[in-house]
């Protein structure tokens, strides 16, 4: 697949982000090239089985020998602005007029699914089709007013996204459209396949074994297979949760933790790698406590209680993050388990140097999060980043194979910026990933929750269809 996209304008440097969610996605179904589109070669779109055009910058120059491929026939995905450009120079392809239109749509209908979208996202671009062309309308807005428009058209060869559907993306959001629109494009044999994945997070030596074991037995009892993210040493330096007296626990000094570990296993659970401590060591990150902390990246709380995310830690580097990945591993060894080949990032925040250390690192299979990206990835300027979860196995660009989260968590009060999400909110949005033909609805889960939640959501993805799996299957 190629991906092209915009660069020039204010907010150039998006397109460089919004090429790497789409290529990421495209990766589900093979290798994928991304290149600014100002910089595009005559006959480019014949040497790949799809085009994805991203137009994000309003009048970007677009070349002609682009424009006069596309007229030929070449399969494209074209999202958002720079439709009138192909308009004006081949009125015969079949779009008569594209235009701005700033009326927000309230949602996104695909597949009998309403999808949502953020009324921060603006407009659309709007088209007006040739008379007696034939088309095919694959998705629609919902507006305001009633009635309903286009979102989603193919033409010929051109399919035609009224929007860069990459901005305020949540769980429930037409994000989703664009990830099922690919089967179409390059895989439109793809049987309908429904697939569940459940995580059980941020277990530690400070866990307690008896909710591990609970938590075990009840998912054994459905024959759902479970992942356990697992950090090996746990610190509370301040002594927040123990009046003051600091806390420095180890996987290796914690037997009864370990033993519990096993039995997970023993009851279906993968064990993944889930940082070092899970937390910064030398000052709060921003709490000052294991679980709670970032470990890879810093971050504060400002005056309006928001976590905000400053940069990487002092010292960031790729020989630091495979340091942090040594020790993890050897406490691991030390405490007689087997170090795990799947890695989640401590609250999926890394620099980039972090993620491909860790992509490279011999031993590592694949990651178990949602990601980071940040301008330059691609070798553009800027300083923007972008966080994306995806419906499906990716590889991304960072190079590792990429297993989905894409529900989150139960959270039973307002913490920070985070809302409070109840097992209600996880199952309405697995309800609607159903509309992505193939895809895997996954969450995670906190063990001292006990058993208060877990049973709604299991049962109730079970009954929508799901079919839990481990999570290592993806990777066959």
């Amino acid at each position: 697949m190629l991906v092209l996209y915009d660069t020039t304008g204010q907010y150039g440097s998006l397109g460089e982000l919004y090429a790497v969610q789409a290529g990421n996605l495209a990766s589900h179904f093979g290798s994928w090239d991304a290149v600014p589109v100002t910089k595009y070669t005559p006959g480019s779109t014949q040497k790949y089985r799809l085009t994805i055009y991203i137009g994000s910058t309003y009048d970007e120059p677009l070349p002609q020998p682009f424009l006069a491929d596309v007229a030929a026939g070449a399969n494209v995905l074209w999202l958002g602005a720079n439709l009138w450009q192909l308009i004006a120079k081949y009125p015969g392809m079949g779009f008569q007029a594209a235009t701005i239109d700033d009326a927000v749509p309230t949602g996104i209908r695909y597949r009998g699914t309403d999808l949502t979208r953020s009324p921060s996202a603006g407009g659309l671009v709007s088209t007006t089709l040739s008379q007696g062309v034939y088309s095919h309308t694959l998705a629609e807005a919902e507006m305001p007013d009633g009635r309903s428009r286009p979102w989603a058209v193919r033409v010929g060869a051109v399919t035609f996204i009224a929007e860069v559907p990459f901005t305020y993306v949540s769980f429930d959001d037409r994000y989703l459209v664009f990830a099922d629109l690919l089967f179409d494009l390059l895989a439109p044999q793809t049987k309908e396949r429904h697939r569940a994945l459940v995580r059980i997070e941020d277990v530690g030596p400070h866990s307690d074994p008896a909710q591990l074991r609970q938590i075990a037995d009840y998912l054994h009892s459905r024959n759902v297979p479970f992942a356990v993210a697992v950090f090996p040493v746990y610190d509370d330096a301040a002594g927040v949760y123990s009046g003051g007296a600091p806390v420095h626990r180890t996987l290796s000094g914690s037997p009864q933790v370990v033993d519990a570990l096993r039995y997970m296993q023993q009851q279906g659970g993968t064990l993944i790698m889930h940082g070092y401590t899970h937390g910064f060591a030398g000052a709060p990150n921003p709490y000052g406590v294991s679980a709670e902390d970032y470990e890879f990246y810093r971050a504060h709380i400002d005056g309006a209680g928001t976590v905000v995310l400053d940069g990487p830690v002092p010292g960031d580097s790729a020989d630091w993050a495979l340091g942090r990945l040594d020790a993890a591993r050897a406490e691991w060894t030390k405490a007689g388990l087997t170090p795990p080949s799947i890695w989640e990032f401590p609250h999926y925040t890394a620099s980039a140097a972090d993620y491909r250390a860790i992509a490279g690192a011999p031993g590592i299979q694949a990651r178990y999060e949602q990601v980071l990206y940040f301008n330059g990835i691609l070798g553009g300027t800027g300083t923007r980043s972008v966080s994306q979860y995806f419906p499906y196995l990716v590889k991304d660009a960072y190079g590792t194979p990429v297993i989905p989260e894409t529900l989150g968590n139960v959270a039973t009060q307002r913490f920070n910026q985070h809302g409070v999400r109840l097992a209600p909110d996880l199952l309405a949005s697995a309800r609607r990933q159903l509309a992505v033909r193939d895809n895997v609805a996954s969450f995670f889960y906190h063990p001292f929750l006990g058993l208060q939640y877990l049973p709604e959501l299991i049962e109730g993805i079970q009954t929508m269809g799901y079919t839990f799996v481990a999570a290592p299957s993806l990777l066959q």
